[in-house]
């Protein structure tokens, strides 16, 4: 099966576990998959993820972060830039999500990273999605 877009998917199995309060969710791997969950690691929205291999094909399983009450640190993820669409932004109008309570995931010329970092290192670059 191709996939065009495996972040989208990668998002759209993440908010699939989340809505029926999962625990974990394993999907097919890559270098950007594995780069956007260690983003959620150091954000906290996941305790921890793993990269195994099976053959000839690595998966990527990430374990969600809950509270005492089984509730799952993630919200809402929103999807900004696309195949068909790309979201740019310049290093002094990065956005706030949710008044500061989120994050941005932002894909630029050093890699990967989150908002505040973008904002610390003074770069731009495609807004991958926002999470809260």
């Amino acid at each position: 099966m191709v996939l065009t877009d495996p972040i989208g998917d990668m998002l759209s199995r993440i908010m699939n576990q989340v809505r029926v309060n999962g625990s974990e969710v394993e999907m097919p791997s890559s270098k950007v998959k594995a780069k956007i969950a260690e983003v959620l690691k150091q954000e906290g929205y996941i305790s921890n993820f793993e990269v195994s291999s099976k053959g000839s094909k690595k998966t990527l399983k990430l374990h969600f972060k809950q509270n005492k009450k089984m509730k799952n640190a993630i919200n809402m993820m929103k999807r900004m830039s696309s195949p068909g669409r790309h979201v740019y932004v310049a290093n002094d109008s990065i956005p706030r999500v949710q008044s500061g309570f989120g994050t941005a995931v932002i894909s630029t010329s050093k890699g990967i990273m989150p908002d505040k970092e973008a904002r610390k290192q003074k770069v731009g670059g495609e807004v991958l999605f926002y999470i809260w």
